[in-house]
């Protein structure tokens, strides 16, 4: 893939997510690239007080620096500020933090050599993912501890994980026949400034989630059918007075899953229910909002991933070198709350689904969807699960970006909490795959009630295969391992294939 500087894709950070391209730098990106470099350099060499270049960082600004320790003042940048904890981050996210710090510094504001984006993108295309432990930004004056722990790796000092190992960096860097970094002056500090690991972490979780997303949509339709609900409330004319974008595509995407059922059909008259629950009945409306707040993000992270967040910046038509703030990652930060407060009410909606289809009096279902039920529960605790993984991700979905501690003794007095905004997100996704594998359960076996009717063409392909791997409960049995082989369709894919093969449907994501 050639890696195009401030026009890199959505579609292409997806692939760069998934592992499965090889990056080549846009040779159109050089000429920028080494004039940037020399505007550094003649300030390396001269008497006035350049931040970052020959003065000490964050309240030792005012500190100078001689030229014969510029380069040790970079190394000791990198070393000092390795303090990570925790769990390494996950390849796809390192692999992210790599193409984009990559292409960031190709647009030629940031004063490094060549030498440095070539090492970057030759450790991508060797496969190495340096070993950068999740927790210690937090969003502002860079993601400064996460890429320092990846520069780090560069230089030989720290470590990669290969095949899933951890091994020390030297060795690996030898063993792929990559050099090892050296750096010169300010090119620590444009490696660490900046915000691409809460920008990966944020698009990991745009990209983990699509298919979860993609997944609600298919079951909650599942569920409108099993629940012998009105495909009424999906009629285009009703969204279209209102105008929003998700709510009319969420809207169309329920009419492609239900068209052609025999359930629907079944019970158009004779039918004495007015109006559906909300669960069913506000559908477009619920996961349309959240579909668009989704989307918003995506345009946010596009921008981030192509922008130049590091500090100070590097003019060379006039030779200015100005320090600025593009390294505070509030726009990840609030991006990143909305999609949590999205993913939770996609789940949170799922649940009260679930919640519905177990209420005989509501579904008009057997009890707790079992025929014998007393003698068995049926999904009565399958559903406090859901109501359980529901309330986690309502705590989970406090904003983060609403905090700030002071760091680096006042100097950096507020900051954004991106990183940890982006990070959590993971968790809420989990729990949301758990909540609609539960929902697909439940939708199934109230299907089965409703043999010999058929459901449309599209649902009865999701109830097959389900079926295929989860036979339907008809008595008590053993459900946490149909659990979680549902939760592989959820979060696999296999749902969401079938929605984006129904024909003329909008994308999920709008082309940005």
């Amino acid at each position: 893939m050639l890696l195009r500087p401030a026009h890199i894709t959505l579609d292409e950070l997806h692939a760069i997510h998934a592992g499965c391209e090889s990056l080549v730098m846009d040779p159109q990106a050089l000429p920028g690239i080494e004039a940037s470099a020399a505007v550094v350099r003649r300030a390396a060499e001269g008497s006035v007080p350049v931040y970052g270049v020959n003065t000490g960082f964050g309240k030792l600004a005012s500190t100078r620096i001689s030229e014969t320790d510029l380069a040790t003042l970079q190394l000791n940048l990198i070393r000092s500020h390795s303090v990570g904890v925790g769990e390494p981050l996950a390849p796809a996210v390192v692999r992210l933090m790599l193409a984009i710090k990559a292409a960031s510094l190709a647009r030629g504001h940031s004063g490094v050599r060549p030498v440095v984006i070539d090492t970057l993108l030759a450790v991508h295309n060797a496969g190495l993912i340096p070993y950068v432990p999740s927790q210690g930004s937090v969003g502002a004056s860079g993601d400064l501890a996460p890429l320092s722990h990846l520069t780090l790796a560069l230089l030989g000092e720290g470590d990669f994980l290969v095949d899933g190992q951890r091994q020390p960096a030297a060795a690996a860097l030898l063993a792929k026949k990559i050099a090892p970094l050296q750096l010169q002056a300010k090119e620590g500090l444009a490696l660490i400034n900046g915000t691409q690991t809460s920008t990966a972490l944020a698009l990991h979780a745009l990209f983990s989630f699509e298919p979860v997303l993609e997944s609600a949509l298919v079951i909650g339709a599942l569920t409108v059918d099993a629940a012998r609900g009105s495909d009424g409330p999906f009629d285009p004319r009703i969204h279209a007075l209102r105008g929003q974008p998700g709510q009319i595509d969420v809207a169309q995407y329920y009419r492609a899953l239900l068209q052609g059922s025999a359930i629907r059909a079944s019970h158009e008259e004779g039918d004495d229910r007015v109006q559906d629950p909300y669960c069913l009945r506000c559908q477009p409306q619920v996961v349309g909002a959240c579909l668009d707040q989704l989307r918003h993000a995506a345009l946010v992270l596009l921008r981030e991933a192509n922008a130049v967040t590091d500090n100070p910046l590097v003019f060379a038509e006039d030779g200015a070198m100005i320090s600025g703030g593009n390294f505070h990652a509030e726009p990840v930060a609030l991006a990143a709350d909305a999609m949590a407060c999205a993913i939770a009410e996609v789940g949170a909606i799922a649940e009260r689904r679930i919640a519905m289809l177990i209420d005989s009096g509501v579904s008009r279902l057997p009890p707790f969807l079992t025929p014998n039920a007393g003698l068995n529960s049926g999904f009565m605790i399958a559903h406090v699960t859901a109501a359980a993984l529901a309330s986690e991700n309502k705590s989970l979905a406090h904003p983060a970006s609403v905090d700030s501690l002071p760091t680096s003794a006042n100097q950096e007095d507020h900051v954004s909490m991106a990183t940890f905004a982006a990070r959590r997100l993971q968790a809420m996704i989990a729990n949301v795959a758990y909540i609609l594998s539960i929902e697909l359960l439940a939708a199934a076996q109230g299907i089965d009630f409703l043999r010999p009717l058929q459901s449309s063409p599209a649902l009865e392909q999701v109830h097959a295969l389900l079926r295929a791997q989860c036979p339907s409960m008809m008595e008590d049995r053993y459900l946490a391992p149909d659990i979680e082989a549902a939760s592989s369709l959820v979060r696999g894919g296999e749902l969401a294939h079938i929605l984006r093969t129904l024909p003329a449907l909008p994308a999920l994501w709008i082309p940005v």
